[in-house]
């Protein structure tokens, strides 16, 4: 399991706390400082079954300019490169299992399906 977090998130330790707690092994991407790849991104897209900008944290400064992009498939290499370069941008936690089940894990019951 991967976890990739921002350390600084009140949801992503709550996250990490939940699984330490529960004695899962997992590995933490860090991803502020290891930021995602575009091909990363829509893999991650494609098991969430999302578009980007439903990945994207729309309140971040760094959202700003994507404001006056549309939310349709002609701009959404925009948006993924808007992630890419602004990782803060990206929902979290977001947690992959080894048999590649994805997750944005924001509340208790999305959490839960991940512990043992």
């Amino acid at each position: 399991m991967e976890i990739w977090i921002n350390p600084a998130c009140s949801k992503c330790r709550a996250a990490t706390s939940a699984l330490d707690g529960a004695g899962v092994e997992y590995t933490v991407r860090r991803y502020l400082d290891d930021p995602p790849t575009a091909t990363e991104l829509e893999d991650v897209l494609t098991r969430l079954n999302l578009d980007p900008w439903d990945l994207i944290r729309h309140n971040e400064p760094a959202a700003q300019p994507l404001k006056s992009v549309p939310r349709d498939p002609a701009h959404r290499t925009t948006w993924i490169e808007a992630m890419v370069n602004n990782p803060i941008l990206i929902q979290r936690p977001i947690i992959t299992t080894t048999d590649k089940t994805t997750a944005i894990v924001r509340d208790p019951q999305t959490l839960k399906r991940f512990l043992p």
